[in-house]
């Protein structure tokens, strides 16, 4: 990587009270007279220092003995075990003190943190009010602001995060010719073309500076990532802003005592990714689409909307050739669902996707730009005319990814991407395919289909029943959910999980998911307590390998009883080949490798 780090403890100081995050900078050890502080630097000092207990405090980072406060450090980490000479450290979240008892020898210069460590250490100590907000803004710096020299789309909601990203990535780089970059919660890619396991949603503020630094030196020009609602919770975009941004969509989720207190805290923290872009792109049919539209108004964002419209929203024959007329005008011209009585606020979708008549594919549009949109005194006759893009067939299964790659297609159309620039760039999202993201097989032994997915809450389980039913529903399958839910958060997601489910298939068989330090048992004991109909079964397998299997036998055995077609529907893992147990990941086959192994695949 090249390096192009300008950041020294003088600017670092200057950067964290512009923010307002400095509060002092501690020492241990005897001022220096100001003259001969540094050597031959006689810069003035600004305001009195104080000395407490053979420690000097001060905001003047020229008053620091035996460290040039303009030499530029030469590494930085929040890691102890990576100290080197000339390093600034990040001291956050659970840190012991006894890491720093070698981290003079090692070479420590400075750190960061929200209290001194003075007796521990001969380095300089930012002291701050927040080393995650401090380590967000001086890791930008460190590695020269790579930000600023690439478009960065940020995506954010409940479900879709990954897809969306997975899509407008692929469109970006077709467009730049493989010069685009992506942050997701399967892969990061900081070269267009090499993909690597991530571990988080988004990544460390420190981390993801890193990330595009090294992007920006591969010759990247754009940026896609995905934004969690816990990125803005613990600051890790802190001062990052985004040039379009899209929020999907919203429902409860990660509500718990180490994610967040109540639904209220989660969507504020979602709420957040509008007042740090330029352009907001915005699902329409979103709960709470009212507040959102607020937030952009109040910080000045302008807003593209999208919508997919379903079958039963369309009159005559629109699905079949296109004529958009056709559309229900109730659907098409209507106000956001308000809290607030007294406040609604037109949104007439600014693209549509429509599925079409005896085709998997959809047709998707954008309002016409030519008519005349102005609805002052709320006259809504008026009516509202779209253009055709194109038809697009996705290979990823499911009507409601169509929603996902209108998503894409709106933001590319925010940076200047559509029908008439660069065609052939959107039909990029065609080819994308997520290994364990609507994953769907066929037994080559038997009437069996089984359906992989990372669904993990209630609307992304509904989601994938929701596919079943409108692709196999006339059938009359006979539907097995293997599914487990994390332990230690989000503990709704168990209840959430089976009331989605279970008047919609006929047996839960109860697994691990990602456990981490709680038991288990008391997970799947927790969400088998919760299965309330009785003509649905329920058991517990703790191997997941062996979950499926058993679902499998027990398909075989009522394809051989009645041949009636079984679907295995495997949720909560995806193409992960891991399971996080007592915060390690502890190797398994996979739900994919699993079910391709029995079906033969």
């Amino acid at each position: 990587m090249i390096m192009h780090n300008t950041l020294s403890l003088a600017n670092a100081s200057e950067i964290l009270q512009h923010y307002g995050l400095l509060r002092e900078m501690i020492q241990y050890g005897k001022a220096e007279d100001t003259n001969t502080a540094n050597g031959a630097n006689t810069k003035e000092k600004t305001i009195d220092s104080t000395h407490s207990r053979n420690e000097i405090w001060s905001l003047n980072p020229y008053y620091f003995p035996n460290i040039d406060a303009d030499k530029c450090f030469t590494n930085a980490t929040y890691d102890t075990r990576d100290i080197k000479s000339g390093t600034l450290l990040f001291i956050k979240g659970n840190f012991k003190s006894e890491y720093l008892l070698d981290a003079d020898n090692k070479g420590l210069t400075a750190y960061v943190a929200e209290q001194s460590y003075a007796q521990y250490t001969k380095a300089v100590g930012l002291i701050v009010t927040d080393a995650k907000k401090a380590m967000s803004v001086l890791a930008a710096a460190f590695f020269g602001n790579p930000q600023e020299k690439l478009t960065i789309v940020g995506i954010t909601g409940t479900k879709g995060k990954t897809t969306t990203a997975y899509f407008t990535h692929a469109i970006l780089n077709s467009h730049s010719h493989g010069k685009a970059a992506l942050f997701s919660s399967v892969d990061n890619c900081v070269d267009g073309k090499n993909y690597v396991e991530s571990n988080l949603t988004t990544p460390e503020s420190f981390d993801a500076f890193k990330m595009m630094r090294e992007a920006v030196d591969n010759g990247m020009k754009y940026l896609v990532m995905e934004v969690s609602s816990q990125a803005y919770k613990v600051n890790r975009v802190y001062g990052l802003k985004f040039d379009v941004a899209a929020f999907l969509n919203i429902s409860p989720d990660h509500i718990s005592p180490i994610e967040h207190p109540t639904f209220e805290d989660y969507l504020y923290c979602k709420r957040q990714i509008i007042a740090n872009t330029k352009r907001l792109v915005l699902n329409s049919d979103t709960d709470h689409a009212d507040l959102l539209l607020q937030d952009a108004e109040r910080n000045n964002v302008l807003v593209t909307t999208f919508a997919r419209i379903k079958k039963d929203e369309i009159e005559g024959d629109a699905c079949e050739n296109d004529n958009f007329d056709d559309l229900d005008d109730d659907r098409i011209n209507y106000c956001a669902p308000a809290n607030d009585d007294d406040y609604t606020e037109l949104l007439t979708p600014d693209y549509i996707a429509m599925p079409v008549e005896n085709s998997e594919s959809h047709c998707i549009a954008m309002r016409d730009s030519s008519e005349d949109d102005d609805y002052e005194d709320n006259d809504y006759e008026e009516d509202v005319h779209y253009c055709p893009i194109d038809e697009f067939a996705l290979s990823i299964a499911g009507d409601f990814n169509y929603e996902n790659a209108l998503a894409a297609i709106a933001i590319a159309g925010e940076l200047g991407i559509n029908q008439d620039t660069d065609l052939h760039a959107l039909h990029a999202i065609e080819n994308v395919k997520i290994s364990g993201r609507m994953e769907v097989f066929k037994d080559t032994h038997s009437n069996m289909i089984a359906v992989v997915d990372y669904a993990h809450n209630y609307i992304s389980t509904k989601s994938v029943l929701d596919f079943v039913e409108e692709r196999y529903g006339k059938f009359n399958p006979r539907i097995t959910l293997i599914t487990g839910s994390t332990g230690d958060k989000a503990v709704d997601r168990r209840k959430e999980i089976v009331e989605a489910a279970q008047n919609r298939i006929e047996q839960f068989i109860f697994t691990t998911e990602d456990t981490d330090t709680e038991d288990v048992m008391h997970i799947c004991e927790d969400m088998q307590s919760y299965v309330t109909n009785p003509n649905v079964s329920s058991r517990i397998i703790i191997d997941r390998a062996e979950a499926i299997e058993c679902a499998y036998n027990d398909a075989a055995s009522s394809e051989q009883k009645n041949g009636r077609l079984n679907i295995l529907l495997a949720i909560g893992k995806g193409d992960e080949r891991w399971i996080k147990n007592k915060r390690k990941h502890v190797p398994y086959e996979g739900d994919s490798f699993v079910i391709k192994r029995l079906f033969g695949l």
